[in-house]
């Protein structure tokens, strides 16, 4: 077995630190989600070395006046429009793309919703909002990653570790839905979609890579309701939140992700998972651990499944 990629950052690491010294002049970069959370401290990081950075946003008006707030960057950030469970606007999106692309960074994403809802296309919103519209984002900027010799990082999560991909019902037509269970299938689906494309698309030079990025504070949490936060920890008995003594800030959250999306220390990895900024460690199974990368999430046969699952839905 290879020895796991080791970096010289640590947990507490933000994305400044990481790219300190790196320039990115000439370097161009979609952020989706980049406007919030650790999506606005990634795009940040890469503009403040000089990159080009295009957030794909569900409200533009927001990312807009969130933009006006930060100041001046060394690079240029451009806003548009994206909701990534309507598969017309990543195609749109997708399509108004020209030049090359040297990184897409897959940061988007909902979690836990307390009731199942889908898609226009059919799918479980958590599964078509974290993987699906990711895939069919990545598949319409294929020839512009190529040019590049880009990078695809997507944001995944530790709670992959408690699900994989129920290939026979993985929509919960069938099964009760748990909100739960979904959000970790979907953030199983993340990484076996970076497997899928490193297996892929090695040859055209596009590497891909998946991380979790901590346990942070963000809007993500908003369909969490308080007695669920209370029992996580995360909010007292009066209503206010608490940050554990393991909690990041979104700074230090965003630095895994411009690490994989822009370091030369990972110029040519490809299809790995990583947290802290380290490789991490695969696990058999996600029963009993809260780190590492699950083996069911990095099957050759499950990515292969999840493409061929993923293709024909994009092919309707």
């Amino acid at each position: 077995m290879s020895e796991l990629l080791q970096t010289p950052f640590g947990a507490s690491a933000t994305a400044d630190d990481v790219l300190t010294d790196v320039d990115l002049a000439g370097k161009r970069f979609v952020v989706t989600g980049g406007a919030s959370g650790i999506g606005a401290q990634t795009t940040l990081a890469l503009a403040r070395r000089g990159g080009e950075v295009t957030i794909g946003v569900r409200d533009p008006g927001a990312a807009r006046t969130w933009l006006a707030s930060v100041g001046p960057v060394a690079g240029q950030i451009n806003v548009a429009y994206l909701d990534l469970a309507d598969l017309n606007s990543v195609e749109q999106f997708t399509a108004g793309w020209s030049g090359a692309l040297d990184g897409l960074i897959g940061n988007a994403g909902i979690m836990a919703l307390p009731r199942r809802q889908v898609s226009a296309a059919g799918w479980e919103m958590q599964l078509a909002t974290n993987y699906l519209g990711h895939f069919k984002t990545a598949q319409g900027l294929h020839v512009p990653l190529a040019r590049a010799g880009g990078r695809v990082v997507l944001v995944s999560s530790a709670a992959h570790l408690r699900a994989g991909v129920d290939f026979t019902d993985p929509q919960y037509e069938r099964r009760d839905y748990d909100r739960w269970n979904a959000y970790s299938q979907s953030k199983s689906a993340d990484v076996l979609l970076t497997v899928g494309i490193s297996r892929r698309w090695d040859g055209d030079g596009i590497t891909a890579n998946a991380l979790m990025p901590g346990w942070i504070t963000t809007r993500l949490q908003r369909h969490l309701d308080d007695d669920t936060l209370r029992a996580m920890g995360a909010m007292d008995d009066e209503g206010n939140r608490i940050d554990q003594s393991y909690f990041k800030s979104t700074a230090q959250g965003a630095a895994t992700s411009v690490l994989l999306a822009a370091s030369p220390l990972t110029a040519d990895v490809t299809g790995k998972y990583f947290e802290d900024n380290q490789e991490a460690p695969v696990v058999e199974t996600g029963e009993g651990h809260a780190t590492g990368v699950a083996r069911h999430a990095i099957d050759p046969a499950n990515a292969d499944r999840l493409w061929e699952l993923g293709a024909s839905a994009l092919a309707r």
